[in-house]
């Protein structure tokens, strides 16, 4: 084998945010995306669905900063419903595709002691609760963002036992939320 990587899917997420950069700087791209109306809430859609994703992310968010759609508020509802149905298949389906690759990351991680003191000082700091609230903040953050949802599915699967009428809303109104501020920019 000519390159071996420690984290291919990391290596291929980064090369996805370099492309999405080199396709959504070209001027004719925007011109395309700008110019085909027909279909536009369809592929708002699909744009929602595939944002949920890590290495599809970086494409769905330079098509939604440079959309302009008429109805704001309804692209991002169309959206959100789209990653909102991505969500619940990483779930369900694709969760533990990446959970080795992270694991093994945080093994490495823990390796240096820096981190693993910081650890214990936020253990030791805040009560479980405090902790358990933190966490879902974090989750949100990796959810609301372009960053890739897998990880915060992997860690709402892996450290909490969440009902599915709560996953959908969750990550409805989170990416609803990002989807507006991406149509804004």
């Amino acid at each position: 084998m000519l390159f071996k990587f420690k984290y291919p899917k990391l290596v291929v997420l980064v090369l996805s945010i370099i492309l999405a950069y080199i396709i959504f700087t070209n001027p004719a791209i925007k011109e395309v995306i700008l110019g085909a109306e027909k279909f536009s809430y369809l592929r708002v859609f699909i744009a929602g669905m595939l944002i949920s994703f890590g290495f599809t992310a970086p494409l769905s968010v330079g098509f939604f900063i440079t959309l302009n759609p008429e109805n704001i508020v309804l692209s991002g509802a169309v959206g959100a419903l789209g990653a909102m149905i991505s969500n619940l298949l990483i779930f369900n389906l694709v969760k533990f595709s990446f959970k080795k690759e992270f694991f093994s990351l945080k093994k490495d991680i823990n390796k240096v002691k820096i981190f693993r003191r910081v650890e214990e000082e936020f253990k030791k700091d805040f009560s479980r609760k405090i902790r358990h609230y933190l966490m879902y903040v974090f989750i949100g953050i990796f959810i609301a963002s372009p960053l890739p949802d897998e990880i915060g599915e992997i860690l709402l699967a892996g450290f909490t036992k969440v009902k599915l009428s709560i996953l959908i809303l969750f990550s409805f109104v989170l990416h609803f939320i990002e989807i507006m501020i991406l149509l804004w920019i």
